[in-house]
């Protein structure tokens, strides 16, 4: 529009010059060497005019003859270019669509028309990673960190290689370089603080925390749950050494996530040692509050040096109002009240808990009442036997694994991974339940009680902590098959855990060997065997019922062995079922011998 503007304001400036010469006519004289040129002023402005249109149009024309080079160049060169953008962009989409030929080839492509361009290096790169050539992904890599437009996106590249080939050191100092030439890059302060915090480097990795928090790579909530597990980490590292600091880390921790409970224990621990016994407890009892935990009981049972068993479950009680229906409360208590040797009270503390479904603790803390109580081994047996396929207890969990003990950073590196719930799937294998013999025979195994007699008794005593009713596959092992000793005598009949009779002997008079778990005694030995009880059948042990402790004493001490007798031996479960997942290995045997690792050449520099 201002084009077409100027151009009527021309014409029309023209027009005006033009009619004002009109209007006013004269001559021009023009003479050189004897010629005289007359002309009006209309026509020799008009000459002018002409001539000044033909000395622009030669102007051009040369100009045009003198750029026809680079005008040629430019329009070959837009060409090349327009090719080169046509196969880079193939490539990126080969490389997203993992054709390795296609990027490769329109790599080479992008490179030969468009040089050491950034995008022809980028692409070259991801196509040998495509390919799995590291050397050139690499090459190229550090031909882009060299540059300073394209460094943050170099040393990308060289860290995410570096993690492929398992060079930590390396991948370390590319996220250090990119995190200190671009701040606000996410996948730099991440990585750093993930290997900070993997080597232990608590105060670095508060740092970078500190850092990707002010760029906001990091939501306030985590950032606060990320830095108690840091802080509880230093605390735990330094508390045999700087207590003072150690306290201060752990109170810190404790104050911004309340919930943790290592926290709370490390600093109730700290605070006992400095004699702050009522700030010890109020930091425990804040914890319990947010969420109980069998580390936080265990450690407000003993926050006072020197207290009798009876305090310490004064103490539990106290706790245990805090947070009267939650589970952990009541199994506090238990404890607490066993320790005290007060079993009544265990048992009605755990009394809610084994009406409903207990679980695999409740079920050992039961076990030993029994044990500790009355001594009954048959109800021992019985508990031990439910802990087995009973609910399970909530547990340190992290990346899909059970642990023992709260730890900062898991297994995979991730910081703050570590749960306190129920694991989804059981471990992979459980320890097996060793029970110690009875101290009179060593040599002989105590039977079970029946099922029958179990649940009779519990109908009669109708104490807390009877057995609840069985279920389909909740049974005992009173029932469980005997192995054979011998090969020559008849065998005993054999009852299979779901009730089946298994025939003791054939008609020759051998019994039969089971597969896998049979012993046999020489032909000279035999094992003594108690004699059926009169009006009994020796070939039932279901018509036997179980004997106890000082009728089996009775009946070895009164029975005369006799060459060729079957003894029998109850197989004790699960010690023999379960596989023992240890290698036995020979005393001399030194184990297979270390191979030397191969040396490798340097892959990053300087590494």
């Amino acid at each position: 529009m201002v084009r077409v503007l100027a151009y009527i304001v021309l014409v029309f400036l023209l027009a005006v010059g033009f009619a004002w010469l009109a209007d006013r006519p004269g001559a021009v004289v023009f003479t050189w060497q004897n010629y005289e040129i007359r002309a009006s002023l209309m026509v020799a402005a008009v000459a002018l005019v002409a001539l000044i249109a033909a000395l622009a149009m030669v102007g051009a024309v040369l100009r045009g003859l003198f750029n026809m080079p680079g005008m040629l160049g430019r329009f070959f060169g837009a060409r090349r270019r327009e090719r080169g953008y046509r196969a880079l962009s193939a490539g990126m989409i080969a490389v997203g669509a993992g054709d390795v030929q296609v990027a490769r080839r329109a790599a080479g492509e992008a490179t030969a028309l468009l040089g050491k361009e950034p995008l022809t290096l980028l692409l070259t790169a991801q196509a040998a990673q495509l390919a799995g050539d590291g050397d050139r992904a690499r090459s190229d890599f550090e031909a882009l960190a060299a540059r300073p437009d394209t460094r943050v996106l170099g040393l990308h590249g060289l860290f995410i290689e570096a993690r492929r080939q398992g060079e930590h050191a390396a991948a370390r100092h590319f996220a250090e370089e990119a995190a200190r030439q671009a701040p606000r890059i996410g996948w730099a302060g991440t990585a750093l603080f993930e290997y900070q915090a993997r080597e232990g480097d608590w105060l670095g990795a508060l740092r970078t925390l500190s850092a990707n928090a002010d760029q906001r790579l990091v939501d306030k909530a985590d950032a606060r749950r990320l830095r108690a597990t840091l802080l509880t980490a230093r605390a735990m590292e330094l508390e045999a050494g700087d207590p003072v600091e150690a306290r201060a880390a752990a109170q810190e921790a404790h104050r911004l996530q309340p919930d943790l409970a290592p926290a709370a224990v490390v600093a109730a621990r700290l605070l006992t040692r400095a004699d702050d016994i009522r700030r010890a407890v109020k930091v425990l009892e804040t914890a319990w509050k947010a969420s109980p935990h069998p580390e936080i009981a265990e450690a407000y049972a003993t926050v006072r040096p020197g207290d009798s068993v009876r305090d310490r479950l004064k103490r539990m009680r106290r706790l245990a109002e805090l947070r009267p229906s939650h589970p952990e409360s009541m199994a506090a208590v238990a404890r607490a009240a066993i320790d005290a040797r007060e079993f009544g009270a265990a048992r009605t503390a755990l009394e809610p808990l084994v009406r409903s479904s207990p679980s695999e603790r409740v079920s050992l803390l039961m076990a030993e009442i029994e044990e500790r109580e009355n001594g009954d081994q048959g109800r021992v047996r019985a508990w031990l036997t439910r802990a087995l396929t009973a609910p399970r207890d909530p547990a340190w969990v992290a990346d899909g694994r059970v642990f023992e003990r709260w730890a900062p950073v898991s297994p995979s590196g991730r910081v703050g991974a570590f749960q306190w719930r129920i694991a989804a799937e059981p471990p992979p294998a459980r320890p097996p339940v060793e029970l110690a013999p009875a101290p009179s025979r060593p040599d002989r195994a105590i039977l079970p009680a029946p099922a029958q007699e179990t649940r009779s008794a519990a109908g009669a005593t109708g104490r807390i902590g009877d057995l609840p009713p069985r279920r389909d596959d909740d049974r005992l092992l009173s029932n469980r098959p005997t192995e054979t000793l011998t090969g020559g005598a008849p065998a005993e009949a054999e009852t299979d855990v779901e009730g089946s009779s298994v025939a003791s002997a054939n008609e020759s008079g051998t019994a039969p060997a089971r597969q896998g778990n049979s012993e046999r005694v020489g032909p000279n030995e035999a094992a003594p065997a108690p004699p059926p009880r009169e009006g009994q059948s020796a070939a039932s042990p279901q018509s036997r019922g179980t004997p106890t402790v000082g009728e089996m004493d009775k009946a070895a001490a009164n029975e005369t062995p006799a060459a060729g007798a079957t003894a029998t031996k109850p197989r004790s479960f699960p010690t023999e079922d379960l596989p023992i997942p240890r290698l036995v290995r020979a005393p001399d045997d030194p184990g297979p011998s270390p191979k030397a690792e191969p040396k490798r050449g340097r892959r990053f520099w300087p590494f």
